[in-house]
């Protein structure tokens, strides 16, 4: 029995036309909320896939296309960088993560930081509060059942790469179980 040891053959790409990547973005925008950013970024490694498959392609013509479907997306209302942020910086506040975290994080996804500021500040942040419920998702800290100072360094360390303020984290770690 022999095996063929040669390559897989890689899949032949569709064609990438105006109105190819328009209902690729739909197509995108039904699965997720995106920003502005994001979606182009999305569409811009699709285009890029199919150009390195096709060298003759012009690519420049591609983020033409790309600049006014986002422009057109945004016209009917189908991206919102504003409505995307505030959604994300609900889940991640819910979920426990810090405002450096969250402002890292949707900065990437191309939100301004100005927009960033005045969310978190809507929703009432409070590092402590966020850095409890991060270390009670994590079992560290005052959630930690036994040999919390043998622990102490690795849980300071956890809450810090997570990106919550020092102050809150020693005030976090020195906290008595019952207290929580």
């Amino acid at each position: 029995m022999s095996f063929d040891k040669s390559a897989p053959k890689e899949k032949k790409l569709k064609k990438i036309t105006k109105e190819r990547l328009k209902n690729i973005g739909l197509y995108y925008l039904e699965r997720f909320e995106s920003s502005v950013q994001n979606l182009r970024n999305v569409l811009k490694r699709r285009v890029s896939r199919y150009a390195f498959q096709n060298p003759d392609f012009d690519v420049r013509q591609a983020d033409l296309w790309i600049e006014e479907i986002l422009s057109e997306f945004e016209k009917a209302g189908y991206i919102n960088d504003e409505r995307y942020a505030d959604m994300k910086v609900r889940d991640y506040l819910a979920a426990g993560k810090s405002a450096r975290y969250i402002k890292t994080k949707l900065k990437s996804k191309g939100v301004s930081e100005n927009t960033l500021d005045v969310l978190i500040d809507a929703q009432n942040y409070d590092g402590k509060e966020a850095a409890l419920k991060f270390a009670l998702k994590k079992r560290i800290g005052p959630y930690r059942k036994t040999e919390r100072e043998a622990f102490r360094q690795k849980d300071m360390a956890c809450l810090m790469r997570a990106g919550f303020n020092y102050d809150d984290v020693c005030d976090i770690l020195d906290m008595k179980g019952e207290e929580q």
